[in-house]
């Protein structure tokens, strides 16, 4: 802006104890404001008054000039609005954009689904009754589906490429919406700067106007983007963001400092959020929290149904590609003794070799024909890959029996590529721990395949056992709805602490014995922050870490994993609850 000569003795670095950096800012923009067009967008001109207009303006390291008019800046309070249940999906539909198979895959799933969610919603609303829900303006921003990051999932979905993020994505974005929020979506770097008021320029400079969004859901790429390109916004609103992360980020890979000192750098942490930010697929992770998605919901009828249509010798093995297939003719050829052997894998125009010839591969089936053939199945077999994702779910809910093979040692970040460079040192005992440890027997067997004679005899011990469908109650869409409406009415507010423990290791749940159902983690076994906090973590002092009972994702089945009790649905001040390529899961 011009500024008149009566006001350039007034345009002097002041010497304020409150805003110790003003001196150092402003040698810092007589030597580099070129060095981006934004400071030029905001009016910068190479004047020493527009270098304080501007750090006092746009940023925030200078004290305001007293004669500069300030009520152009105050920002408009506007009244909360109710958040009202939505049953119609019509919109979000459009909402979701078309253009790239990924998109077309999540929007058949939300358009499948749409009855189970209005009945979900119908059943949460009579939970809550007349509780007041605010309505938040949330930003959702898919970054491992944008161009810039590579989007290496579109071109795979007809591939047998994996579809566990975007199963998840689409159950995040149809949970928002029939909550009633005000939703914007985006899938590229365009979008999302021209939703967040990113100026002109190389993304130093803060976002041209306040934050219009309450909340804002990405994955760890879109978390970079923002950063790049908000400027010292991103660490004003960084609260404000939910990081959506399968296999979890712990604390002592979260710290910069901490994580620097001790060993724990990582491509994919030290971001300095608070830890209930990050939001996992399964609730693993007891510092992050358990974000889940949605399997399909049978009724009594359906139910029996599946019961009296089972075919008591048939197995499908869970794996997609042809890899997975690889060096497994061993139990394949075991399994074939008693069971007839059905695939799913792709292939263009040659049968993969790895899959052997007594196979029926039925190459890549869209999800109603993949649901048909494990209502069928008695048996849904994985064998170590990929790690924690829907299908074994699925296929529990259509009434299979899942079976899959301990890891001994256990695999983490430490001994096994997949997970190298993840921030998390969690140790994983079986291809699906949440399976093995919270259903368990007769649902889920856990055996060494290294021992062929455990194998066979799970096999026949499988055949003879009866188990009906089976779905927890936290991956039903009620289920879901519940748990997300606690985290957005009550995750916020109020000072926060960080405390990696000694070692930056995450327990495990110990092991139940054979059959057993889960049990908690112990005392001994959870990580120390909420006890003695390590280290003073202010830069998400808007955001209220749960309280004790929500504190730990597994110490309470009943709180966590149902989501929350009804008695903390919609108190006042009640604490609550609460993917991307290199975090690949499956769904076939």
């Amino acid at each position: 802006p011009a500024v008149s000569e009566g006001r350039r003795d007034q345009c002097e670095a002041p010497s304020d104890p409150k805003f110790p950096d003003c001196s150092g800012k402003v040698e810092w923009m007589r030597a580099r404001w070129t060095s981006d067009p934004c400071y030029a967008f905001f009016g910068v001109d190479g004047t020493e008054c527009s270098f304080l207009i501007y750090l006092s303006e746009v940023e925030w390291f200078c004290p305001p000039l007293p004669w500069r008019n300030q009520t152009g800046q105050r920002t408009q309070v506007w009244a909360p609005l109710q958040a009202v249940f939505r049953s119609n999906l019509s919109h979000l539909l459009e909402l979701m954009g078309s253009g790239k198979e990924s998109l077309i895959f999540m929007k058949k799933r939300t358009k499948r689904l749409t009855a189970q969610w209005a009945l979900a919603a119908q059943r949460l609303a009579r939970k809550l009754g007349s509780v007041w829900r605010d309505q938040k303006q949330i930003l959702v921003h898919i970054g491992f589906l944008t161009e810039e990051s590579g989007d290496v999932f579109s071109p795979r979905v007809l591939k047998g490429g994996p579809l566990g993020e975007m199963v998840q994505w689409a159950d995040i974005l149809a949970t928002l919406y029939v909550l009633g929020h005000g939703l914007r979506i985006t899938v590229s770097l365009k979008e999302l700067q021209s939703n967040l008021g990113v100026p002109p320029g190389r993304g130093n400079c803060p976002l041209t106007m306040p934050l219009p969004f309450d909340l804002i859901y990405t994955d760890y790429h879109g978390l970079q983007q923002m950063k790049q390109h908000m400027g010292l916004s991103f660490k004003k609103y960084r609260c404000r963001i939910r990081v959506i992360d399968t296999f979890g980020t712990e604390p002592a890979y979260n710290h910069e400092e901490y994580a620097t000192l001790h060993g724990y750098r990582t491509n994919w942490g030290y971001w300095n959020l608070h830890p209930k930010q990050f939001m996992t697929m399964f609730p693993h992770t007891p510092d992050n929290s358990f974000m889940g998605f949605v399997s399909e919901e049978l009724n009594e009828t359906e139910k029996q149904l599946i019961k009296g249509g089972k075919a008591s010798n048939m197995a499908v093995v869970y794996g997609k590609e042809a890899s997975i297939w690889k060096g497994k003719e061993k139990f394949l050829g075991i399994l074939n003794k008693y069971m007839e052997i059905h695939g799913t894998v792709y292939y263009e125009s040659q049968r993969p070799p790895e899959v052997p010839a007594f196979v029926k591969n039925h190459g890549l089936l869209p999800q109603p024909e993949f649901q048909q053939l494990l209502r069928k199945a008695k048996l849904f077999i994985g064998f170590g890959f990929p790690y924690e994702g829907p299908a074994p779910l699925e296929a529990i809910a259509n009434g299979c029996v899942f079976l899959q093979s301990r890891f001994s040692p256990p695999h983490s970040s430490l001994n096994h590529e997949f997970f190298r460079g993840k921030p998390t040192s969690r140790e994983v005992f079986s291809q699906h721990p949440y399976a093995e440890n919270f259903i368990g027997k007769p649902h889920v067997w856990t055996v060494d395949y290294n021992n062929s004679e455990e194998f066979e005899a799970a096999i026949k011990a499988i055949m003879r056992t009866q188990v009906d469908p089976y779905l927890p109650y936290e991956y039903t869409c009620e289920g879901m709805l519940e748990r997300i409406h606690a985290y957005i009415q009550h995750q916020v507010g109020g000072p926060s602490t960080l405390c990696p423990r000694d070692g930056g290791a995450t327990p495990h749940p110990k092991r139940p014995e054979e059959g057993a159902k889960p049990i908690p983690l112990s005392e001994e076994a959870l990580p120390s922050r909420a006890l003695c906090p390590l280290t003073s973590f202010s830069s998400c002092t808007c955001f209220r870490p749960p309280g004790d009972a929500w504190e730990w994702g597994w110490r309470s089945r009943a709180v966590v994993l149902h989501s929350c009790s009804k008695t903390r649905l919609g108190g006042a001040g009640s604490p609550a609850l609460e993917p991307s390529p290199y975090h690949s899961t499956e769904t076939q």
